[in-house]
């Protein structure tokens, strides 16, 4: 059953609701990564140094291009497009989850109440790997994440010429998170077939198309320490907890699929058993990552990242079962478990993010001291004006892990934080993380690490007063 539209107002005030629970920061943490690259696209002049901690993700993807083109067709401001992407990219992204659980269980109930779990649960922690199911603000994640979702529907409805294409705009957006997607997909279909022995060489292929060896340099004592910074791409320098985000869900799947089973639910018995070979097959390959040290360098892999979905599928599933046999048209029942999980993660939000608004809405202005500072630097400086701030700047208080470049539209020396995981995918840009400048008795900046000997830093723009761990500095060409 396609959606109708009342389906689809219904979809939309589900995400409405979804951000009003988890909140909106269009550029915190990972925008530090994403955001310059559609603003440089929009305004080459922006960013005269640096660049190369931004581009090298934005060269991969069409994303930046995608965002800023659809800046110059509709003439709206980026902060209200970067809102109307991250709506639409949740509402698709429910959507996806919802149609799901009507292909799964044959019942519209089971199909909301796995649409409304997810909604809930949208910023949950995905064991170990340092992601949610989807951040506060957009990222190619926020694209591939329902674009892999679509490719998993169409698979099932067997519309290939529409997998094909949402396969194409995933590997477009996220050239990582394909290789989960069509890796999901291909155990989808296999399972679909008669299992017999010959079909197992099939699923090895899966597994060794993951590990292209000689793409990946050798790691260096600067990219070694980079991975230092990374314990979430280990296995085994994960916490007890953390593992156990990893078997629970496979545990829940097996048992899920044992009941679609002996309920007749074929296409619900395939997408949890696809689940779990899924889950476990990227397991052992983070095991082969994480043992050998010779294999560190396999590590911007990230196999765990498999997660993200089979925490979306669990919940689609977990959601379904409970609408169907639990909550079944209750009002009060879906108010007695949603009411809690919506706090619970609200809550959770607001420790994230204590000092700035839990909706970070275009045109209003921010309460948040950095941000204000950033946007001091944004208006009164020169375009090609270069910074240096503590490479630890988005842990200061207070900060909330605002990004400089996303709202200062200003280059800065690299940081320890975002830089450093930028160096954790690109190991050649290992040795370009920033240490704090040197600094002379009256606390002016005397030398900037790994800038030219021909230039001069000028600190003739006076630090915010609400910045008290920043330096800034312009770097004029000689």
């Amino acid at each position: 059953m396609r959606a109708n539209l009342r389906q689809i107002a219904l979809l939309l005030l589900l995400t409405a609701a979804a951000i009003f629970v988890h909140g909106y920061h269009p550029y915190v943490e990972d925008a530090e990564i994403y955001v310059p690259g559609v603003k440089k696209a929009l305004n080459p002049a922006l960013y005269s140094a640096n660049t190369d901690f931004f581009l090298s993700h934005a060269k991969m993807t069409i994303f930046p291009h995608l965002i800023a083109g659809s800046v110059r067709v509709t003439h709206i401001r980026l902060g209200v497009a970067l809102l109307l992407w991250q709506f639409a990219a949740i509402f698709f992204l429910l959507w996806a989850c919802w149609r799901i659980g009507q292909l799964s269980f044959r019942d519209s109930l089971a199909a909301w109440g796995g649409a409304a779990l997810v909604a809930s649960l949208l910023t949950i922690p995905v064991a170990g790997t340092a992601l949610y199911i989807m951040d506060q603000y957009l990222t190619t994640r926020a694209l591939s994440t329902p674009a892999t979702l679509w490719v998993i529907v169409s698979a099932i409805e067997r519309k290939w010429v529409r997998a094909g294409l949402w396969l194409l705009f995933t590997g477009l957006i996220h050239p990582l998170m394909v290789v989960f997607c069509l890796a999901y997909v291909t155990l989808l279909l296999w399972l679909d077939r008669t299992p017999s022995p010959s079909n197992r060489p099939q699923l090895a292929a899966v597994a060794a198309f993951l590990f292209p060896l000689g793409m990946f340099p050798p790691v260096t004592e600067a990219y070694r320490e980079i991975l230092e910074t990374r314990s979430y791409f280990f296995l085994l320098r994960w916490e007890w907890y953390e593992w156990l985000g990893i078997f629970a869900p496979l545990v829940l799947l097996e048992w899920f699929r044992r009941l679609a089973r002996k309920r007749d639910l074929p296409v619900l018995a395939r997408v949890c058993g696809s689940t779990i070979i899924f889950g476990l097959l990227f397991f052992v390959s983070a095991l082969i990552v994480s043992v050998p040290p010779q294999l560190a360098n396999l590590a911007e892999l990230q196999p765990m990242r498999c997660l993200q979905l089979v925490y979306v599928l669990l919940f689609v599933v977990a959601g379904g079962f409970l609408a169907q046999f639990v909550l079944q048209r209750f009002v009060w029942r879906w108010l007695l478990l949603f009411a809690p999980i919506c706090a619970g993660m609200f809550y959770a939000q607001r420790q994230l993010f204590p000092a700035t608004a839990h909706l970070e809405l275009p045109g209003i202005q921010s309460s948040n001291p950095w941000v204000q500072a950033f946007l001091w630097v944004r208006d009164h400086t020169p375009t090609d004006a270069y910074f240096a701030l503590d490479p630890n700047y988005m842990r200061a208080p207070a900060e909330d892990e605002h990004g400089f470049r996303a709202i200062a539209e200003r280059s800065r020396m690299a940081d320890r934080l975002k830089d450093s995981g930028v160096v954790s995918m690109f190991p050649l840009m290992a040795g370009r993380i920033s240490r704090p400048p040197s600094l002379n008795g009256s606390g002016a900046i005397t030398a900037l690490p790994g800038s030219s000997s021909r230039t001069a830093l000028r600190p003739d723009y006076p630090v915010p007063f609400s910045i008290p761990r920043c330096w800034s500095a312009a770097l004029i060409k000689e």
